[in-house]
């Protein structure tokens, strides 16, 4: 299984030629209840999408979803963590599984579990990050390294992090690292971009209300580095990010800007490794924040689910998948 999951991600990396950016498309597909702050991730193992807890009208969930071809299903795993929303969740491609941490019910959690295509078991380990939540990917798999890099988040009180953790899948251990340089406290997304061989951060949140960022940051395993590309997005929190495999890009969606005036958007961007770029599309999902969203090889696209609009009033509780067209 280990060699299949291998097989797939050099397959992607390596595809020649790249995707149209301009010639893409969203379009919606029937989707689990409307809620905000969902974990997702696709699981190379298994083929499929997994999807776990968020928080809905009637408090936070513990349930788990997978999205394959034959659209969303709900699975009953024996074990599973306990409710929360606003998890990190990352696909750990050196042991095939998916690992979760942290997010919040009520409080701030700091615990490890691992899905293996059947059930969920908790890691117990010596050491590990302090608790607390995203409401966006702040985790995301480091092939260059082999494990899964975490970076900041935010507490129940409103405290912004700005740590750097990695979690070898192998030894089961949270690391802490120390990079001479680090991007500000916030609650920002990450993902790896397999072109360069780093985990990309995009802007974020420094407190809740403002101000939010629009800057550019690389980890190289050892260190975070700003860049400067010559255009960016606008400055936004809890936008989603997806490494495209058959564009060979990042694929940013979303999010919201900072304070009562906030604008709240559904623009697409890609990054190249050098620059951000606009995509236009003839479709687009409706303005959220705070959703799920990874790439899909069976589609070979962006899926997104979820996601709150209108400062926490409205949950969507839609799915949108984004096609590639020759």
């Amino acid at each position: 299984m280990k060699l299949r999951v291998s097989m797939l991600l050099f397959f992607a990396v390596n595809l020649t030629g790249f995707g149209r950016v301009e010639a893409q498309d969203w379009f919606q597909a029937s989707s689990p209840d409307a809620r905000c702050c969902p974990s997702m991730v696709f699981d190379w193992t298994h083929y499929s999408t997994v999807l776990f807890g968020g928080n809905d009208v009637s408090g936070n969930l513990a349930d788990t979803w997978k999205l394959g071809e034959g659209g969303w299903f709900q699975l009953t795993p024996a074990t599973s963590p306990p409710a929360r929303s606003a998890a990190g969740m990352a696909f750990d491609a050196a042991t095939g599984t998916v690992v979760l941490f942290g997010g919040s019910n009520g409080t701030d959690l700091n615990d490890t579990w691992i899905w293996d295509g059947t059930t969920w078991a908790q890691v117990l380990t010596s050491k590990a990050p302090s608790g607390r939540r995203w409401d966006t990917q702040g985790m995301a798999y480091d092939a260059a390294t082999g494990n899964v890099v975490l970076f900041g988040g935010v507490t129940s009180d409103g405290t912004m992090l700005g740590d750097t953790w990695t979690w070898n899948g192998k030894t089961r251990t949270w690391t802490e690292q120390h990079p001479a340089v680090s991007p500000s406290p916030r609650r920002a997304p990450i993902a790896y971009d397999w072109a360069t061989g780093t985990v990309v951060l995009f802007g974020g949140e420094g407190s809740y209300g403002g101000p939010t960022f629009g800057d550019t940051w690389v980890w190289n395993g050892t260190n975070w580095r700003q860049l400067f590309p010559a255009t960016s997005p606008p400055a936004r929190s809890m936008a989603s990010m997806a490494y495209d495999f058959s564009l060979r890009r990042l694929v940013l969606f979303g999010g919201c800007g900072a304070g009562s005036s906030a604008p709240f958007y559904n623009d697409t961007w890609t990054w190249n490794g050098t620059t951000w770029t606009q995509v236009s599309t003839a479709a687009a999902p409706p303005e959220r924040y705070a959703f799920g969203m990874d790439y899909d090889p069976i589609t070979q696209g962006e899926v997104i689910f979820g996601g709150l609009f209108f400062f926490d009033t409205v949950r969507r509780g839609d799915t949108w998948k984004l096609a590639m067209k020759p």
